[in-house]
């Protein structure tokens, strides 16, 4: 009987004993708890960082909650976040609050709570990100930003900002990949696009370019910049008439823009519609009338008017010029005239044209104005010495 007796004693103690075995594994946790409420943050963080490690423990929630308590608690104490590397607080907090809504989902105990301290957790990140940028700590900025976005995927301002500090350090491809991750977030605005052609543009990607020049304009079909980049590249490919109706497009876009009308007289000069390249220099001029292309575009118009019918009184023969000629030399004379003005206010415009002086110099020598025709002659001479 004494034997039985001992053998179920040594039973009792072993079984008694199992309890406290994982006691001892969840006491890391509790004592994290409470050393991290009496603000001892350093002991916290030590018994907390045993109990992630501990398999017993790093499967639960609650430990990976107080984690997160206890890195967040550091970040705000002036005397512990010394102890911290940067960019460490931040991130072990996250990667903190982020497990414990994985192992309880957003509407368990401890999961509902980390969802909160996560958006707490954002802002600290973010005003990092801010920190770093104005410093000019370019790559700790982007790499603030974008766990910034990770803490709050559905926000575009932080990867908006981290392309900002990628072009900052000339990181053109950082900051396409950040641009398209917006438009992947169906974020658009004008600056993006304005940023992406800019890029394209820097790096003599013509093809880019053209690509996001399209995108911008499904985006923004009334957009005046976008429209005049398009009507560049037309014109620079040389399409005429695609040019001529985009043109037209901008104008109606933005009909107050006295250089479009400008372009568009110029456009249709080059197709003999001078009717209509009229038109549109009146109206250049008349939105603005320090518009140079326009006022010199005006001048030529008249002097070609007046060239063409001294060429065809040139032309006749005697009789029918004894009947005809003095009219169009006369009509003539009364083009040179109109051209006057127009040269004379682009050559205020710009007083050193050689164009202008030309062909200002040639009207007044037609016109009989020696003296003026000289005189511009004389600063020919002299700009060509230059």
């Amino acid at each position: 009987m004494k034997k039985t007796f001992l053998t179920l004693a040594a039973a009792a103690m072993l079984t008694t004993g199992l309890p406290s075995l994982v006691a001892a594994q969840t006491s890391a946790v509790t004592n994290a708890i409470m050393n991290q409420r009496s603000g001892l943050l350093d002991k916290a963080r030590a018994d907390i960082d045993k109990a992630i490690a501990n398999e017993k423990t790093s499967g639960k929630a609650k430990t990976w909650y107080t984690r997160g308590e206890v890195y967040q608690g550091m970040l705000e104490s002036p005397i512990y976040v010394k102890q911290l590397q940067p960019g460490e607080g931040v991130q072990k907090a996250y990667e903190s609050y982020a497990k414990t809504i994985e192992l309880d989902t957003q509407t368990g105990e401890f999961g509902k709570q980390a969802v909160s301290k996560l958006d707490n957790l954002y802002g600290r990140a973010f005003n990092d990100a801010v920190n770093s940028y104005n410093a000019k700590e370019y790559d700790k900025a982007i790499e603030s930003y974008k766990l910034a976005s990770k803490i709050k995927p559905q926000d575009t301002t932080a990867v908006l900002y981290s392309a900002y500090a990628s072009e900052a350090k000339q990181d053109f491809a950082g900051a396409r990949a950040s641009y398209n991750q917006l438009l992947g977030m169906n974020y658009k605005s004008v600056t993006l696009y304005s940023r992406l052609l800019q890029m394209a543009k820097q790096e003599k990607n013509d093809a880019e370019a053209a690509k996001v020049l399209q995108q911008a304009l499904a985006a923004y079909p009334t957009n005046k910049a976008f429209m005049l980049e398009d009507l560049n590249l037309s014109l620079a490919s040389g399409k005429g008439e695609d040019a001529l109706n985009k043109i037209s497009k901008t104008i109606a876009a933005d009909p107050n823009n006295s250089n479009l009308y400008a372009v568009r007289g110029s456009m249709y000069d080059q197709q003999k519609k001078s009717d209509l390249a009229l038109a549109d220099y009146r109206k250049a001029v008349e939105l603005d009338p320090n518009n140079f292309d326009a006022q010199f575009n005006l001048g030529v118009y008249n002097y070609n008017r007046a060239a063409d019918a001294y060429t065809k009184a040139s032309k006749m023969d005697l009789k029918t010029y004894q009947t005809s000629g003095k009219k169009f030399e006369a009509e003539g004379k009364k083009y040179f005239e109109a051209s006057v003005p127009y040269f004379e206010k682009a050559l205020q415009l710009q007083p050193e044209d050689r164009n202008t002086l030309v062909s200002l110099q040639k009207v007044y020598f037609r016109l009989g104005r020696t003296a003026d025709s000289e005189r511009l002659n004389a600063k020919l001479q002299s700009l060509n010495k230059k």
